[in-house]
């Protein structure tokens, strides 16, 4: 079978299943979308993708000739701006990860909901113009080609990988979609999604940041839903959940990888339903907010061991911001180091005006595995030390003894892991080897804390100087 609209439709649909490619025909037209393509066989579909100009294309996962992960992959390598929605019969995290690394834009499992469906290709439509607007930018952005400069106004950058990172934040805050955050501890995502906030049309209302992984199975429903007075013993009076407190706003959802797995479900529901329940309650409740998560996670990999659910993360990944760590922006650790010396020498009262070039070219040439936590923990731990009106190398011990050995190592400079190990260690000795407050120290988790020190075996050696 093949049906191919006399104009031009954006939407193609593939399926051997003639009598499905009918059914979902008719959703879509009852829903107001334009007539869909509809393709049986599907080694047709790589020469229509050449000679029509689709932005969605609905593909089955398992078909005769060509599978919808090939078609998928092919699609992907010549016309990525066009979104794939992968639709299978069997709910399987292995094919929803290798969808996800091939570029879908979504993962439906049949029997299909209409409702969804149709939900989904209006999605896809829109994330279609808005990869088509992303992909205009230049690799090499310039803070100079920022509409809304003033919208970043409280963060620090100099270094053209942010500018891109801040030209995507302006191009997807307009819009309602979901989005998360990629990167690791301390890079400043909550400040993005703060001013996604801030550019979009939900800026009036307002913006809860939630640490996902505080949120433990007992407090979960409670936090989220709130309850009704009577609910339970304590409970004398109405509470709101975060659902209901951020409402009309932004809800930031920080670590989501970290939600039991148990609970995703709970929070997918509410996603795709837009409305819960309080605890004690039988009235039905909208959710109308904009969701932005963030995490410093691997998500493909939490998927493909089971801790994060698939369905879940198409919901919530409209759209992707990757942030850089410190280490690959380089251009940004010494103004972010004169403004984080300026910002505690005020409020310790101390007139340090400037940096020393001899801490800045040690400043320059470490790696900051903790990244911007870690460099303010580290400007404010040498504020307290300094003396003089200058900061310098000496206020900074950790920092000073790497340098030092640094000087007579490799022609200069130790390799990225040689002065992540010696500052890590540094700061274990300092703490007595207390994992929690050095990792509070570097700006890092505490697990991320003892994989480091199994990864390097300085566990055993905190009491002696390495270098």
């Amino acid at each position: 079978m093949e049906s191919i609209p006399d104009k031009a439709t954006p939407i193609l649909v593939v399926d051997d299943d003639q009598g499905l490619l009918l059914s979902i025909k008719a959703t879509l037209l009852s829903a107001g979308l334009p007539e869909p393509a509809l393709v049986s066989d599907s080694r047709r579909v790589v020469d229509l993708v050449q000679t029509h100009d689709f932005k969605v294309i609905l593909l089955d996962l398992v078909m005769p000739h060509v599978g919808g992960l090939e078609l998928l992959r092919q699609i992907n390598e010549t016309h990525p701006n066009i979104a794939c929605i992968v639709v299978t019969a069997i709910d399987q995290a292995t094919a929803a990860v290798q969808a996800m690394n091939l570029g879908a834009f979504d993962y439906l499992v049949k029997p299909l909901n209409g409702e969804k469906l149709t939900i989904v290709i209006n999605q896809a439509l829109e994330r279609f113009n808005l990869k088509h607007e992303l992909s205009l930018l230049s690799p090499s952005q310039s803070f100079s080609q920022l509409k809304s400069p003033e919208a970043f106004r409280d963060i620090v950058a100099e270094d053209e990988a942010m500018a891109l990172v801040f030209r995507q934040v302006e191009t997807v805050a307009p819009t309602d979609y979901s989005v998360i955050i990629n990167g690791v501890s301390g890079t400043g995502k909550e400040m993005l999604a703060r001013v996604i906030h801030r550019l979009s049309r939900r800026a009036h209302m307002p913006f809860l940041a939630v640490n996902m992984a505080a949120v433990s199975k007992t407090i979960f429903e409670d936090e989220f839903f709130g309850h009704a007075k009577g609910a339970f013993t304590d409970a004398v009076s109405d509470k709101k959940g975060f659902f209901e407190a951020a409402g009309g706003g932004t809800l930031f959802l920080d670590e989501i990888t970290e939600l039991e797995p148990s609970l995703q479900g709970k929070l997918l529901r509410v996603i795709e339903e837009r409305e819960y329940y309080r605890l004690g309650s039988t009235d039905v409740r909208n959710v109308d907010l904009r969701i932005v998560a963030a995490t410093n996670r691997d998500i493909t990999a939490e998927i493909e061991n089971n801790r994060f659910r698939a369905d879940l993360f198409y919901r919530l990944n409209m759209y992707n911001i990757k942030v850089p760590p410190l280490r690959e922006r380089k251009r940004d650790i010494l103004p972010l180091a004169r403004h984080f010396t300026r910002l505690h020498a005020e409020a310790n009262c101390k007139s340090i005006a400037t940096i020393d070039p001899q801490l800045a070219e040690a400043l320059s040439a470490y790696s900051f595995p903790g990244n911007v936590r870690e460099l303010e923990h580290m400007i404010a731990g040498a504020v307290l030390l300094e003396q003089g009106a200058v900061l310098s190398l000496p206020s900074a011990p950790e920092l000073a003894a790497q340098f030092k050995t640094a000087a007579r190592t490799n022609g200069g400079f130790l390799t990225l892991e040689e002065l992540e190990k010696q500052h890590i260690h540094a700061v274990l000795a300092a703490t007595g080897g207390n994992r929690a407050r050095a990792a509070e120290i570097l700006g890092i988790n505490t697990s991320t804390v003892y994989r480091k020190i199994e990864k390097y075996g300085i566990g055993e050696h905190l009491s002696k100087p390495m270098g």
